[in-house]
């Protein structure tokens, strides 16, 4: 008894486990038709109409379009919200959506990225950016060239070079303190190009193999990357991918990373003002379009219509309206005033701190906040008047918003210390990086720096005591710390108020290093199926009829005992699927053969103990004591036969790959869940 306590034990926690983690799968289900519904309106369908101006075909896409915008606004707008709450704790949308089952490519979709190696980079790069006319002349035409041959692009580099210049020398060009012992002053032209193509190959290479490294470390199951036999591309399909933005990100992301020391806003604060008032005389700065003054009379009628207070805008302009008890016109009004008065602050809130009833800029490096919607319209009114800011000044925005205010993001201004104006430290010194904890636990990420890179960061440390030093990755602050105190070893951490997952993305593009050769992606696609309509509803039609068909036989032949292993049968599949959503793992078509395989091993354990239990009874034994014999008699070949495939599958899912190991991870899931 004590036995079959616990084995109870165990398969109730098992049922609750598997209950909580397929509840997320019908909480996101439930919220996608949520936003299905509310892009489908009578609004949508006579703005599609209307443009497509009688056309069917026309119609249909606009139709189809605007649905899909629609869907994706509703679904954007409730990732952060709570939608699914659980005793003592909400989860929002994004949440639910990590923990729901995963469909593979040829189920659900997923992205298909086709990037292109920039192999002219290189080449580029191998000369030292040269300047010579007869170089970037040749470069041009072979880019011209490439477009429509076959060629590879060294080879047409060296024959546009030749016909640029017969008589012009490549080892002139190419003949660097780097390639020294690879390139001679006479070495030929095929001789240097030889080179050029080798070191070009290698790039190529070295790219492949980081972009396979980045995507195992990215955590997508079952993905594939292949390169193109004819041209420079490599081709990625990462199924079931549910945030596209983070891969864009993770495959072109060059890891540049740099350090800069910093202004203050109170070093600034005037040029800002100055700016703010030229911006104000130029045509530029002012928000005076049709479309604008369209859009504001709309925020206009939703915020009479509504009676409260529902705009949650965080532009200055958009407080005015919020706060502001006037009649609507009278907001309009003002709204208008201040935006031709002040074209930046209307968008660009200044970083000023009240003190004894008086305005201070702070001695921060952030200058100002803004809604995240109004980040590029600030960058196209800086831009305007960038002439008015030093030339060491340089502006970016921090990476991500703070917790406590969401839609807000803060720019920052970086200051440059040498004649080039650039970082006073890049992200080639570093030789380690990992995603850790602080002593609050907060997750950071660690990195060490190789002896160069400390000799340098121990001097701009010990030059920047009390004032804050901006870590930028790829153009975005991701954290900006005070500098307490030198730090002479070269280990520092990063901490940007990130999420377990983004340390990881960091510290693995860090640790992946820069692209030697810079990819960018030339086509994409979030696709549907890759199989075929017909073959997932075949594949989900087997699945279903197998299904039906194993539990009408087995009340059919064995009657009410049939019943109870159908209530096994089902709570068998749904352990299945709970494990499957439990561990992340992906569901393909071949994964749904491995059910199917599993329903009909599970036919075959409950037909050897319903015949074993039968010749008992044939043999004058009681029915408990038919039963206990039974199972005792039919274990020992069920095990035989359930080992057996379990070894299988486990050799499949080792030496396997794709659609193999879909069909073997379905495969283990069942049975040991079976045996369970």
């Amino acid at each position: 008894m004590q036995n079959k306590g616990t084995i109870r034990f165990f398969a109730i926690a098992f049922a609750l486990v598997s209950l909580f983690q397929l509840s997320f799968t019908l909480v996101t289900k439930i919220t996608e038709n949520r936003a299905k519904n509310y892009a489908t309106n009578e609004q949508a369908h006579a703005l599609a109409k209307q443009l497509a101006k009688n056309d069917a075909k026309l119609e249909a896409r606009l139709n189809d379009s605007i649905q899909d915008a629609r869907t994706r606004y509703y679904l954007d707008s409730v990732a952060n919200q709570p939608v699914y709450n659980l005793l003592l704790r909400k989860y929002t949308y994004k949440e639910c959506l990590d923990r729901e089952i995963n469909l593979g490519l040829d189920l659900k979709g997923g992205m298909n990225v086709t990037l292109e190696v920039s192999v002219a980079d290189v080449v580029n790069s191998m000369s030292g950016n040269s300047t010579n006319p007869v170089f970037t002349k040749a470069m041009t035409m072979a880019s011209e060239k490439q477009k429509n041959s076959q060629k590879d692009f060294v080879t047409l580099f060296g024959e546009s070079f030749t016909q640029v210049d017969p008589n012009a020398k490549l080892s002139a060009i190419f003949g660097r303190m780097e390639l020294r012992e690879k390139i001679r002053p006479s070495s030929t032209n095929e001789e240097v190009l030889a080179v050029v193509r080798a070191e070009c190959n290698a790039a190529f290479e070295r790219t492949f193999n980081i972009l396979r490294n980045r995507i195992d470390r990215f955590g997508v199951s079952q993905p594939n990357i292949s390169k193109h036999a004819t041209s420079d591309r490599i081709l990625i399909e990462l199924p079931g991918i549910k945030d596209p933005e983070r891969v864009r990100k993770l495959l072109q992301g060059s890891a540049k990373l740099e350090f800069w020391e910093t202004y203050k806003f109170s070093e600034l604060a005037n040029i800002f003002n100055d700016a703010d008032k030229r911006l104000a005389t130029m045509s530029g700065g002012i928000d005076t379009t049709a479309k604008v003054a369209d859009s504001l009379k709309t925020d206009v009628a939703k915020d009479k219509a509504a009676k409260s207070d529902t705009l949650k805008k965080s532009s200055l302009a958009e407080k005015l309206k919020q706060d502001t008890t006037a009649a609507s016109t009278g907001k309009e009004q003002q709204v208008d005033k201040y935006r031709k008065e002040h074209p930046l602050y209307a968008y660009l809130q200044p970083a000023y701190t009240q003190q004894k009833g008086q305005m201070y800029a702070t001695n921060r490096a952030t200058v100002g906040y803004a809604a995240v919607k109004d980040t590029s319209r600030i960058n196209t009114m800086l831009a305007k008047v960038r002439g008015m800011f030093p030339r060491n000044c340089q502006l970016a925005w921090m990476v991500k918003p703070e917790k406590d205010a969401p839609e807000v993001l803060q720019l920052m201004a970086l200051r440059s210390t040498n004649r080039e104006n650039t970082a006073a430290l890049f992200g080639d010194v570093i030789v380690d990086a990992r995603q850790d904890y602080d002593p609050n636990g907060s997750v950071e990420v660690t990195m060490g720096m190789n002896n160069t890179g400390a000799k340098i960061w121990r001097n701009l440390t010990r030059d920047n005591v009390g004032k804050q030093v901006a870590i930028v990755l790829d153009g975005y602050v991701y954290s900006a710390p005070n500098v307490n105190d030198e730090i002479p070893n070269g280990r520092s951490s990063i901490s940007g108020n990130f999420s377990v997952e983004e340390g990881q993305d960091l510290a693995n593009v860090l640790k992946a290093g820069k692209l030697p050769a810079p990819a960018r992606i030339v086509e994409e696609a979030v696709v549907g199926p890759t199989l075929g309509q017909e073959a997932i509803n075949a594949g989900l039609y087997s699945f279903v009829v197998a299904f039906f068909l194993t539990l009408l036989y087995m009340i059919f032949y064995y009657n009410r005992a049939g019943l109870i292993a159908n209530v096994a049968l089902v709570v068998n599949m749904f352990f299945v699927f709970g494990v499957l959503a439990s561990i992340g793992a992906v569901l393909t078509l071949p994964g749904i053969a491995g059910i199917v395989l599993t329903l009909g091993m599970d036919v075959d354990k409950n037909v050897i103990i319903y015949e074993r239990i039968r010749e008992e009874i044939r043999a004058g034994k009681g029915m408990r004591l038919a039963i206990e014999d039974g199972y005792k008699h039919a274990l020992t070949a069920i095990i035989d036969s359930n080992v057996i495939t379990l070894l299988t599958g486990i050799v499949l899912y080792v030496f396997g790959s794709g659609p193999v190991q879909g069909f073997a991870t379905t495969l283990i899931i069942g049975i040991l869940s079976s045996l369970f």
